[in-house]
């Protein structure tokens, strides 16, 4: 990585999926500001995020986000270096808003474009608040959308060890919210119902994929959970939901902490992070910061504003694109389903 002597300044925008975000980022480490305006009650409504209505809110709220960020961080346009914009993956219509704001004002402010991965953007988001922390280093990536098991080789150079095979954790975590009725977001409602139960009270399925020993599957999991909902009512019986909540985190979290510390330990690497919007989980936290120290890693995890979708995390990815020379023209298009790595 070449040396920089000038201060860089990041405006940064996400918008891959409810959240319209904005931030001004330098030098990749410290964030100036972090403007996030959350659809959440509005997609509450209806049971989870709407892409049409989410894409239709991103117009209504780009504007005003990007000059809040501007403003809170006492910067114009002008003070800025380059402008980075997730660019996938996500929802089609989400990344289009932002991309089109971005080449805007990249264009307009005559300023260079670079594009980000929203995984990339969650794994960077561990620089924020760890100022030690450079590669390599072993890191989860756990949301609604995603479940990888990342080797970070570089700044910007990555290995996948292994991902999921059909479900996300967050994805999970969601269903089952919604089949014993805590309604959306479930994550955030199945973490808080699981401290009041019994995490051992009910035994749940750990899948393992043959000849992939870092990938996941929570499909047959949430399946097993629906299943015992099922014959519960079936027989009329009641079941504790929260020893329910508890035991279905359990089993997530065995399932993730296992394969982390296995990966860790087989690459020879004593530095693991949690990204995405799960890592604010406290079961996941507790239990990796838990199995790190009886292993001797160095564990690592954002603050739980900047694991959910935010565009700190952006502008952090993006610096170290940027000085990597990392540069998008305006064609630059949203890509839904881009893989990690790809450019």
């Amino acid at each position: 990585m070449k040396k920089i002597d000038e201060d860089i300044l990041i405006l940064a925008i996400e918008s891959s999926c409810d959240e319209t975000a904005a931030a001004v980022v330098k030098n990749g480490r410290f964030v100036l500001s972090n403007i996030i305006s959350s659809q959440i009650d509005l997609h509450t409504l209806y049971g989870g995020v709407v892409p049409e209505i989410a894409s239709r809110k991103h117009m209504e709220q780009i504007n005003q986000v990007v000059e809040q960020a501007l403003e809170q961080a006492h910067v114009t346009l002008a003070d800025i270096t380059a402008v980075a914009v997730t660019y996938g993956p996500g929802l089609v219509g989400a990344l289009l808003v932002g991309v089109a704001e971005a080449k805007a004002i990249a264009y307009a402010a005559k300023k260079p474009l670079v594009g980000v991965h929203h995984i990339e953007g969650h794994i960077s988001a561990n620089y924020i608040e760890n100022l030690d922390l450079e590669p390599p280093f072993i890191c989860l990536v756990v949301s609604g959308g995603h479940t990888h098991l990342v080797v970070v080789e570089d700044y910007g150079r990555y290995r996948i060890l292994g991902k999921t095979r059909d479900d996300a954790a967050g994805e999970a975590y969601d269903k089952v919210a919604r089949a014993i009725g805590l309604g959306y977001p479930g994550g955030p409602k199945v973490d808080k119902l699981a401290k009041e139960g019994n995490k051992d009270a009910i035994l749940f399925p750990r899948a393992q994929v043959e000849g992939a020993p870092y990938d996941f599957s929570f499909s047959g999991l949430k399946s097993a959970v629906l299943n015992y909902i099922n014959g519960c009512e079936m027989k009329g019986e009641e079941f504790n939901r929260a020893d329910l909540a508890a035991s279905f985190q359990n089993a997530v979290v065995e399932s993730l902490v296992f394969r982390t510390i296995a990966a860790a330990k087989e690459n020879k690497i004593d530095k693991i992070a949690i990204a995405g919007g799960v890592a604010s989980n406290s079961a996941l936290r507790g239990a990796m910061e838990e199995a790190c120290s009886l292993n001797h890693f160095h564990f690592y995890r954002p603050s739980p504003v900047f694991c959910t979708d935010n565009a700190a995390m952006i502008g952090t990815a993006g610096y170290y694109e940027y000085i990597n020379g990392v540069r998008h023209g305006l064609d630059l298009n949203a890509v839904p389903n881009l893989k990690l790595g790809e450019r």
